[in-house]
């Protein structure tokens, strides 16, 4: 079991650090809110310039509303990615600490290892380990020009593995922790196909004795869980819709939108509904595969829409998830129920929130929490929130 240090309660604080929106902070202040972080070095801006060969543009790898993305050589040989935040992301101060003490608190193979970061001036960097094969988004979804041959076997894998990292993070980690953004584009890819899950800037802990937390909304339409998008209702059953989504996008191969389809076709989750309901879900098997087990691979898709049903207490915890997705165990498709739909989101593209958030244990500070990376995402001030299309 992994414990969290009592420094994560510094990063829920409302003090000036942390509570003003996009406030890049001072190096002092900062390194106080970093002083009881382990496992994690602080790096000089030098350091990261010598490792990129003074951010050689041949060396950028990534590019997105956070800012830029850079492949580089420690002094050790390590080779890193290194995120380099821009003034004007997204990603406010809060979120850049969050990411820092929730990573350096847990370990796992399907976990993003976060070595650590640099706060020099204006410069807010974090490092971690280069991962060959990029994100599902720009590979298999295709986001990005990729020659890789997704097989079944790799796709397999690719669940499990998020599968495995969720449920560390949900029942074996303590407190809890609730990721709010799983999405393709969060998932990173080693040179084995072994998946890691990503961007825990908008990750919240979740602490047993709670039922709920109640919180402005934050993550990626397309992924939003219904009873989170439209209520601020977070628990772990909302990373669980969101995994439920991303395991259909792994069997089909197809985004969760596509605008340049019909109509009837744009949302991949009604489409695998509304097959499932004619017992056709085999034309959603990604045609691409070789070798491909159909029936295996429509018992994945049946799982991504017991995880994605409606009703929260309906979806299976993600320890049962692994072992449906192992064969271990079945589930009766007749108590599998309705997915809450994309298209029942869209009278709430705006929602009204309270200016405080609050838990079933009292109040908390108000969050301010932003997304970011390649994908649109949910953001919040202090009057609404807005689900911006994927």
């Amino acid at each position: 079991m992994t414990m969290f240090s009592c420094c994560f309660g510094k990063v829920a604080s409302s003090t000036g650090v942390v509570g003003k929106e996009n406030n890049r902070g001072s190096d002092m202040d900062i390194n106080t809110e970093l002083v009881d972080v382990e496992n994690m070095r602080c790096y000089t801006y030098r350091d990261l310039r010598v490792a990129t060969e003074d951010f050689r543009p041949e060396n950028k790898i990534g590019q997105g509303g956070f800012g830029s993305v850079y492949k580089g050589m420690l002094q050790d040989g390590l080779l890193v990615a290194i995120k380099i935040l821009s003034a004007a992301s997204s990603q406010g101060l809060k979120e850049f600490l969050t990411e820092i003490i929730v990573i350096s608190n847990i370990q796992h193979e399907n976990l993003v290892k976060l070595h650590g970061y640099c706060v020099e001036g204006d410069h807010r960097i974090l490092v971690y380990g280069y991962l060959k094969n990029g994100s599902l988004d720009h590979t298999l979804l295709g986001r990005g020009h990729s020659s890789i041959n997704f097989s079944w076997e790799i796709r397999k894998k690719i669940c499990m593995g998020i599968a495995k990292g969720l449920a560390y993070l949900h029942e074996e980690v303590h407190p809890h922790v609730i990721h709010r953004d799983i999405k393709a584009s969060n998932i990173l890819l080693d040179e084995d196909f072994t998946p890691k899950i990503s961007d825990f800037g908008l990750a919240k802990l979740f602490p047993s004795h709670l039922t709920h937390v109640s919180t402005r909304i934050a993550g990626t339409q397309g992924y939003l869980a219904p009873e989170y998008a439209m209520r601020g209702q977070l628990t772990r059953k909302a990373d669980i819709y969101s995994f439920g989504v991303l395991l259909l996008e792994i069997v089909s191969g197809r985004p969760n939108q596509n605008r340049l389809l019909p109509v009837d076709e744009q949302f991949l989750l009604e489409r695998v509904w509304q097959d499932y309901r004619e017992g056709e879900l085999v034309r959603l098997v990604d045609p691409s595969m070789e070798d491909v087990d159909t029936l295996e691979a429509c018992r994945y898709l049946k799982i991504g829409l017991l995880c994605a049903q409606s009703l929260p207490k309906n979806r299976p915890p993600m320890s049962d998830v692994i072992r449906m997705l192992n064969d271990e165990i079945d589930f009766r498709e007749k108590d599998l129920s309705g997915p809450g739909l994309l298209s029942e989101l869209k009278s709430y593209k705006t929602v009204k929130n309270n200016t405080s958030d609050m838990t079933s244990s009292g109040s908390e500070p108000f969050d301010d929490s932003r997304s970011y990376g390649n994908t649109t995402t949910s953001f919040s001030n202090i009057t609404y929130t807005t689900i911006t299309e994927r």
